[in-house]
Protein backbone atom coordinates (compact mmCIF):
# COMPACT_ATOMS: atom_id res chain seq x y z
CA UNK A 1 0.00 0.00 0.00
CA UNK A 2 1.51 3.96 -0.96
CA UNK A 3 2.09 5.96 1.92
CA UNK A 4 -0.28 8.65 -0.05
CA UNK A 5 -1.00 11.62 1.71
CA UNK A 6 -4.55 13.42 2.39
CA UNK A 7 -4.50 15.82 -0.60
CA UNK A 8 -3.52 12.91 -2.48
CA UNK A 9 -6.26 10.76 -1.62
CA UNK A 10 -8.97 13.59 -1.99
CA UNK A 11 -7.77 14.28 -5.69
CA UNK A 12 -7.99 10.82 -6.15
CA UNK A 13 -11.24 10.64 -5.05
CA UNK A 14 -12.50 13.66 -5.88
CA UNK A 15 -10.80 15.00 -9.47
CA UNK A 16 -11.27 18.36 -10.10
CA UNK A 17 -12.13 19.22 -13.67
CA UNK A 18 -12.65 16.11 -15.29
CA UNK A 19 -13.61 15.93 -19.09
CA UNK A 20 -13.64 17.36 -22.29
CA UNK A 21 -13.60 20.91 -23.80
CA UNK A 22 -15.62 21.85 -27.23
CA UNK A 23 -12.98 23.60 -29.29
CA UNK A 24 -10.18 23.72 -26.84
CA UNK A 25 -7.44 26.18 -27.51
CA UNK A 26 -4.26 23.34 -26.79
CA UNK A 27 -4.34 19.87 -26.19
CA UNK A 28 -1.48 17.37 -25.05
CA UNK A 29 -1.66 13.92 -24.39
CA UNK A 30 1.39 11.75 -23.03
CA UNK A 31 1.90 8.20 -22.36
CA UNK A 32 0.73 5.39 -23.72
CA UNK A 33 -1.92 2.58 -22.33
CA UNK A 34 0.98 0.07 -22.97
CA UNK A 35 2.83 1.80 -20.83
CA UNK A 36 0.17 2.21 -17.49
CA UNK A 37 -0.11 5.77 -18.43
CA UNK A 38 -1.62 8.07 -20.45
CA UNK A 39 -3.08 11.06 -19.81
CA UNK A 40 -4.78 14.02 -22.16
CA UNK A 41 -5.01 17.71 -21.08
CA UNK A 42 -6.74 20.33 -23.08
CA UNK A 43 -7.62 24.54 -21.49
CA UNK A 44 -9.50 27.07 -23.20
CA UNK A 45 -8.25 31.23 -22.41
CA UNK A 46 -10.31 33.83 -21.48
CA UNK A 47 -10.30 36.82 -23.24
CA UNK A 48 -7.65 38.15 -20.67
CA UNK A 49 -5.93 35.74 -22.15
CA UNK A 50 -5.09 33.81 -18.52
CA UNK A 51 -6.23 29.89 -18.64
CA UNK A 52 -10.00 30.11 -18.11
CA UNK A 53 -10.68 26.63 -17.84
CA UNK A 54 -8.56 22.95 -17.74
CA UNK A 55 -10.17 19.72 -18.40
CA UNK A 56 -8.44 16.14 -18.55
CA UNK A 57 -8.88 12.61 -18.99
CA UNK A 58 -6.29 9.48 -17.58
CA UNK A 59 -5.58 6.42 -17.40
CA UNK A 60 -3.25 5.47 -14.51
CA UNK A 61 -3.22 5.14 -10.72
CA UNK A 62 -4.02 7.14 -7.93
CA UNK A 63 -0.86 9.38 -8.44
CA UNK A 64 -1.46 9.89 -11.79
CA UNK A 65 -5.28 10.66 -11.17
CA UNK A 66 -4.33 13.07 -8.58
CA UNK A 67 -1.44 14.47 -10.08
CA UNK A 68 -3.84 15.59 -13.18
CA UNK A 69 -6.47 17.34 -11.02
CA UNK A 70 -3.93 19.15 -8.83
CA UNK A 71 -2.20 20.59 -12.21
CA UNK A 72 -5.59 21.52 -13.33
CA UNK A 73 -5.96 23.75 -10.23
CA UNK A 74 -2.68 25.43 -10.48
CA UNK A 75 -3.06 26.77 -13.82
CA UNK A 76 -6.66 28.18 -14.02
CA UNK A 77 -5.93 31.91 -13.66
CA UNK A 78 -2.20 31.75 -14.87
CA UNK A 79 -1.14 33.03 -18.27
CA UNK A 80 0.45 30.95 -20.57
CA UNK A 81 3.98 32.15 -19.79
CA UNK A 82 3.10 31.25 -16.20
CA UNK A 83 1.72 27.58 -16.27
CA UNK A 84 4.87 26.81 -18.81
CA UNK A 85 7.21 27.50 -15.84
CA UNK A 86 5.09 25.33 -13.33
CA UNK A 87 7.78 22.02 -12.86
CA UNK A 88 6.93 18.74 -11.50
CA UNK A 89 7.76 19.07 -8.26
CA UNK A 90 6.22 21.92 -7.64
CA UNK A 91 3.02 19.73 -9.00
CA UNK A 92 4.12 17.07 -6.19
CA UNK A 93 5.02 19.60 -3.42
CA UNK A 94 1.36 21.22 -4.09
CA UNK A 95 -0.16 17.76 -3.21
CA UNK A 96 2.28 17.13 0.10
CA UNK A 97 4.59 14.87 -1.56
CA UNK A 98 3.89 11.84 -3.70
CA UNK A 99 6.12 8.35 -3.22
CA UNK A 100 9.37 7.93 -4.98
CA UNK A 101 7.98 5.44 -7.35
CA UNK A 102 5.00 7.67 -8.29
CA UNK A 103 6.65 10.47 -8.90
CA UNK A 104 7.26 10.30 -13.16
CA UNK A 105 2.87 11.10 -12.54
CA UNK A 106 4.09 14.38 -11.79
CA UNK A 107 6.50 14.54 -14.51
CA UNK A 108 3.59 13.27 -16.53
CA UNK A 109 1.76 16.54 -16.06
CA UNK A 110 3.92 18.88 -16.98
CA UNK A 111 5.09 16.86 -20.21
CA UNK A 112 1.10 17.03 -20.96
CA UNK A 113 0.97 20.90 -19.95
CA UNK A 114 3.63 21.62 -22.68
CA UNK A 115 2.34 19.39 -24.80
CA UNK A 116 -1.30 21.12 -24.46
CA UNK A 117 0.84 24.83 -24.93
CA UNK A 118 3.15 23.46 -27.93
CA UNK A 119 -0.54 22.58 -29.37
CA UNK A 120 -1.50 26.59 -28.84
CA UNK A 121 1.60 28.00 -30.11
CA UNK A 122 1.96 25.86 -33.12
CA UNK A 123 -0.84 23.45 -34.04
CA UNK A 124 1.00 20.57 -33.68
CA UNK A 125 0.11 17.87 -31.95
CA UNK A 126 3.41 16.66 -30.02
CA UNK A 127 6.59 18.37 -28.38
CA UNK A 128 8.67 14.93 -29.28
CA UNK A 129 11.41 16.06 -31.12
CA UNK A 130 11.91 13.52 -33.57
CA UNK A 131 16.12 13.92 -33.83
CA UNK A 132 16.27 13.77 -29.80
CA UNK A 133 18.11 10.34 -28.87
CA UNK A 134 16.62 7.79 -27.43
CA UNK A 135 17.93 6.73 -24.76
CA UNK A 136 15.23 3.85 -23.06
CA UNK A 137 13.52 2.00 -25.88
CA UNK A 138 10.84 0.57 -23.14
CA UNK A 139 9.52 3.57 -22.36
CA UNK A 140 10.59 5.72 -25.13
CA UNK A 141 12.27 8.47 -22.66
CA UNK A 142 15.10 10.75 -24.63
CA UNK A 143 18.01 11.88 -23.35
CA UNK A 144 16.80 15.15 -23.22
CA UNK A 145 14.01 13.84 -21.05
CA UNK A 146 16.43 12.37 -18.53
CA UNK A 147 18.88 15.25 -18.40
CA UNK A 148 15.83 17.28 -17.37
CA UNK A 149 14.40 15.46 -14.66
CA UNK A 150 18.14 14.84 -13.38
CA UNK A 151 18.77 18.78 -13.36
CA UNK A 152 15.17 20.00 -12.27
CA UNK A 153 15.34 17.11 -9.24
CA UNK A 154 18.61 16.94 -8.40
CA UNK A 155 18.48 13.09 -8.92
CA UNK A 156 21.41 11.05 -8.20
CA UNK A 157 21.17 7.35 -9.10
CA UNK A 158 19.71 5.32 -12.01
CA UNK A 159 16.49 4.31 -9.74
CA UNK A 160 15.55 7.68 -8.79
CA UNK A 161 15.30 8.49 -12.66
CA UNK A 162 13.06 5.44 -13.19
CA UNK A 163 11.10 6.32 -10.22
CA UNK A 164 10.80 9.91 -12.16
CA UNK A 165 10.03 8.48 -15.67
CA UNK A 166 10.53 5.07 -16.13
CA UNK A 167 13.33 4.80 -17.84
CA UNK A 168 15.57 2.10 -17.18
CA UNK A 169 12.81 0.86 -15.72
CA UNK A 170 12.00 -2.07 -18.45
CA UNK A 171 15.00 -4.67 -19.54
CA UNK A 172 17.74 -2.30 -18.10
CA UNK A 173 19.68 -2.52 -20.69
CA UNK A 174 20.28 1.33 -21.06
CA UNK A 175 20.81 1.72 -16.95
CA UNK A 176 24.72 2.31 -18.12
CA UNK A 177 23.72 4.67 -20.40
CA UNK A 178 21.24 6.73 -17.53
CA UNK A 179 24.12 7.11 -14.63
CA UNK A 180 26.97 8.24 -17.49
CA UNK A 181 23.57 11.26 -18.11
CA UNK A 182 23.30 11.40 -14.48
CA UNK A 183 27.65 11.82 -14.29
CA UNK A 184 27.71 14.77 -16.86
CA UNK A 185 24.44 16.73 -15.66
CA UNK A 186 26.37 16.47 -12.21
CA UNK A 187 29.89 17.76 -13.98
CA UNK A 188 27.93 20.54 -15.98
CA UNK A 189 26.05 21.86 -12.87
CA UNK A 190 29.81 22.04 -10.62
CA UNK A 191 31.20 23.61 -13.59
CA UNK A 192 28.62 26.30 -13.86
CA UNK A 193 29.15 29.57 -12.15
CA UNK A 194 26.48 30.11 -9.31
CA UNK A 195 24.04 32.66 -10.21
CA UNK A 196 23.67 35.79 -8.15
CA UNK A 197 21.46 35.98 -4.88
CA UNK A 198 17.87 37.31 -5.91
CA UNK A 199 17.61 40.66 -4.44
CA UNK A 200 15.40 40.55 -1.50
CA UNK A 201 11.41 40.98 -2.36
CA UNK A 202 10.53 44.36 -1.60
CA UNK A 203 8.09 45.06 1.43
CA UNK A 204 4.42 46.00 0.34
CA UNK A 205 3.38 49.13 2.24
CA UNK A 206 -0.32 48.03 4.36
CA UNK A 207 -2.39 49.85 1.60
CA UNK A 208 -0.14 47.89 -1.24
CA UNK A 209 -0.80 44.80 0.59
CA UNK A 210 -4.55 45.46 1.11
CA UNK A 211 -5.39 46.50 -2.50
CA UNK A 212 -3.36 43.49 -3.91
CA UNK A 213 -5.25 40.67 -1.62
CA UNK A 214 -8.51 42.40 -3.00
CA UNK A 215 -6.77 42.14 -6.14
CA UNK A 216 -6.22 38.60 -6.15
CA UNK A 217 -9.40 37.81 -4.79
CA UNK A 218 -11.51 39.02 -7.49
CA UNK A 219 -9.08 37.23 -9.95
CA UNK A 220 -8.14 34.17 -9.09
CA UNK A 221 -10.52 33.32 -6.23
CA UNK A 222 -14.03 34.38 -6.30
CA UNK A 223 -14.72 33.25 -10.19
CA UNK A 224 -13.76 29.80 -8.46
CA UNK A 225 -16.00 29.78 -6.06
CA UNK A 226 -18.94 31.32 -8.32
CA UNK A 227 -18.60 28.47 -11.16
CA UNK A 228 -20.24 26.29 -7.89
CA UNK A 229 -22.31 28.74 -6.64
CA UNK A 230 -20.19 30.13 -4.19
CA UNK A 231 -18.81 33.24 -3.15
CA UNK A 232 -16.53 34.86 -0.39
CA UNK A 233 -17.02 38.18 0.97
CA UNK A 234 -12.84 39.82 2.31
CA UNK A 235 -13.91 41.21 6.43
CA UNK A 236 -10.71 42.21 7.46
CA UNK A 237 -7.08 41.96 6.89
CA UNK A 238 -5.03 42.78 10.78
CA UNK A 239 -0.98 42.27 9.34
CA UNK A 240 -0.72 38.74 7.47
CA UNK A 241 -4.31 37.75 8.85
CA UNK A 242 -7.03 37.91 6.43
CA UNK A 243 -10.33 37.20 7.82
CA UNK A 244 -12.96 36.01 5.43
CA UNK A 245 -16.77 34.81 5.11
CA UNK A 246 -18.05 32.47 2.65
CA UNK A 247 -21.18 33.11 0.74
CA UNK A 248 -23.75 30.90 -1.37
CA UNK A 249 -23.18 27.23 -1.69
CA UNK A 250 -19.70 27.92 -0.05
CA UNK A 251 -21.34 28.65 3.29
CA UNK A 252 -21.99 25.73 5.60
CA UNK A 253 -20.45 23.65 2.87
CA UNK A 254 -18.58 20.30 4.52
CA UNK A 255 -15.67 21.47 2.48
CA UNK A 256 -15.07 24.90 3.56
CA UNK A 257 -11.96 24.35 5.61
CA UNK A 258 -10.60 23.22 2.86
CA UNK A 259 -11.48 24.96 0.89
CA UNK A 260 -9.92 28.23 3.39
CA UNK A 261 -6.33 26.64 3.77
CA UNK A 262 -5.76 24.87 0.32
CA UNK A 263 -7.12 27.40 -2.13
CA UNK A 264 -7.86 30.86 -0.93
CA UNK A 265 -4.70 30.82 1.61
CA UNK A 266 -2.45 29.14 -1.00
CA UNK A 267 -3.46 31.29 -3.24
CA UNK A 268 -2.76 34.27 -1.34
CA UNK A 269 0.69 32.95 -0.01
CA UNK A 270 1.27 32.49 -3.62
CA UNK A 271 0.90 36.08 -5.07
CA UNK A 272 0.96 38.23 -2.18
CA UNK A 273 3.21 37.00 0.87
CA UNK A 274 4.03 33.42 2.43
CA UNK A 275 3.37 33.86 5.52
CA UNK A 276 -0.46 34.64 5.19
CA UNK A 277 -3.10 33.33 6.93
CA UNK A 278 -6.52 33.09 6.13
CA UNK A 279 -9.43 32.53 8.70
CA UNK A 280 -12.79 32.06 9.13
CA UNK A 281 -15.26 35.56 9.91
CA UNK A 282 -16.28 34.61 13.88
Amino acid sequence: MWDYSDKVMDHFRNPRNVGKIEGPDGVGTVGSLACGDALTLMFKLGPDKRIAEVKFQTFGCASAIASSSALTEMVIGKTIEEAERITNKEIADYLGGLPDQKMHCSVMGREALEAAIHNYRTGETSVKNLEDHIVCTCFGVSENEIRRVVTENGLTTVDEVTNFCKAGGGCGMCRDDIQKIIDSARDAQTASPQPPAAAPKKRLTNIQKMKLIEEIIDREIRPQLQKDGGDIELIDIEGNVVTIAFRGMCAGCQSAAFTRQDFIQAKLREFVDPDITVVDEC
